[in-house]
């Protein structure tokens, strides 16, 4: 049997290689899809760790630039954090992992598609959702989840078959990417525990402060202390000095998609430090009304994004409001960081509604008299004052 397999290279997907392929006696074909996690060097890392493990070929498929031109864009246009914290780093990853892994099985007519997900987490269903709308026919293999498996189970097993590894490190479940990297572990099972310091990828190497100057063209980032650049070379530059600031660390609880409560700790300093300054310009360029039914439009697209409904229509229909509401979010942020934290000092546009000549607030009004005032306030309680009058509770 011809099976593709999502190859990330930890604990979970090294099981699967070695037991499919030298186990099972399948024809594995090694896949990992690059969504901001794997450099140069780890992608020949991954592809030398692959065929040790037994995989008949190994494919590194780089969806950096789709990952961000078709979610990421989006997510920041929302400004979407889920229960007011998670940026969704791995739930978005993993559903353009998901439809690039679909094709490439399409592509080199496999029987079936694997991975690595448990039976108690959100993986599973995004992998699973979209590998059955993109190829129904295609049988898919999750020896992780049939077989019920703890991790130190997997790390038995591939000791026994010869396998070298950092075990100690492998405790953790560590998914890097563009938009952050999620960390779980012991802690992160419990309602009380936090994660160490070593837990997290990145260490405080940084003391003192700075300000930093985010540009933003039509709501993507466009440069950074005034150099000019891609959007994801923004992001992955916030991302390498948030990092060094130890910027960007929490723990998220949130109902999952199979209806448990689960927590996973994350540190994403590029996507936590640009949503803020984002809004933040939101703040001063767009209409009460359009900041209003953003959020609301925002709030669905993150949850069905997170519920791995990426392919549903109407992720399309939200994503033309969300850009069509980002003509006028251009300017400049400036961001000051600090040793594990960060807040915005102020932002600079020409479409500053703040500069108008209509007022300045609590100051001075330019457009309207007090006597103007006077009257609308009269006209504004007239709905309270009838309903104060017949009410007697």
């Amino acid at each position: 049997m011809k099976v593709v397999l999502a190859f990330s290279g930890g604990l979970d997907t090294s099981y699967c290689a070695m037991y499919l392929s030298k186990k099972l006696g399948y024809e594995v074909h090694a896949v990992t899809v690059n969504t901001g996690g794997f450099g140069s060097e780890e992608k020949k890392c991954l592809e030398e760790k692959a065929f040790s493990l037994g995989v008949a070929s190994y494919r590194f498929l780089d969806e950096l630039p789709q990952f961000y031109e078709k979610g990421v864009k989006y997510l920041l246009f929302g400004n979407v954090l889920k229960n007011s914290t998670y940026p969704l780093s791995v739930s978005a990853e993993r559903v353009f992992q998901a439809v690039a892994i679909a094709k490439y099985a399409n592509e080199i007519a496999a029987d079936a598609i694997a991975h690595g997900s448990t039976g108690a987490g959100n993986d599973q269903i995004r992998f699973d959702l979209i590998f059955q709308t993109i190829c129904p026919e295609k049988v898919i293999i999750t020896p992780i989840r049939d077989q019920q498996l703890s991790r130190e189970a997997e790390i038995d097993f591939l000791k026994a078959n010869g396998v070298d590894g950092d075990w100690e490190k492998a405790k953790y479940s560590i998914n890097q990417g563009l938009w952050g990297t999620s960390v779980g572990g012991k802690e992160t099972l419990t309602s009380n525990q936090y994660l160490p310091d070593q837990a997290f990828p990145s260490q405080l190497e940084k003391e003192g402060v700075e300000t930093m100057k985010i540009g933003f063209e039509k709501g993507e980032p466009s440069s950074l202390n005034g150099e000019s650049m891609e959007a994801v070379s923004v992001i992955q530059r916030i991302n390498d000095r948030g990092a060094k600031y130890a910027i960007g660390r929490d723990i998220h609880v949130g109902d999952t998609i199979i209806g448990i409560k689960g927590r996973v700790g994350f540190e994403a300093p590029g996507a936590l430090i640009l949503i803020k300054s984002h809004h933040a310009l939101e703040k001063h360029v767009l209409s009460k009304n359009q900041l209003k039914l953003k959020d609301q439009l925002a709030a669905w697209y993150g949850d069905l994004m997170h519920e791995g409904q990426y392919l549903d229509p109407v992720m399309r229909d939200i994503e033309h409001f969300l850009e069509s509401s980002q003509q006028h979010v251009t300017g400049t942020v400036d961001v000051h960081l600090a040793p594990y934290r960060f807040y915005v000092e102020g932002i600079e546009s020409k479409y500053d509604l703040m500069q108008s000549s209509f007022g300045q607030y609590g100051e001075m009004n330019s457009a309207w008299t007090g006597a103007d005032a006077k009257g609308f306030v009269k006209i504004l309680a007239n709905q309270m004052k009838i309903l104060n009058s017949i009410s007697h509770d």
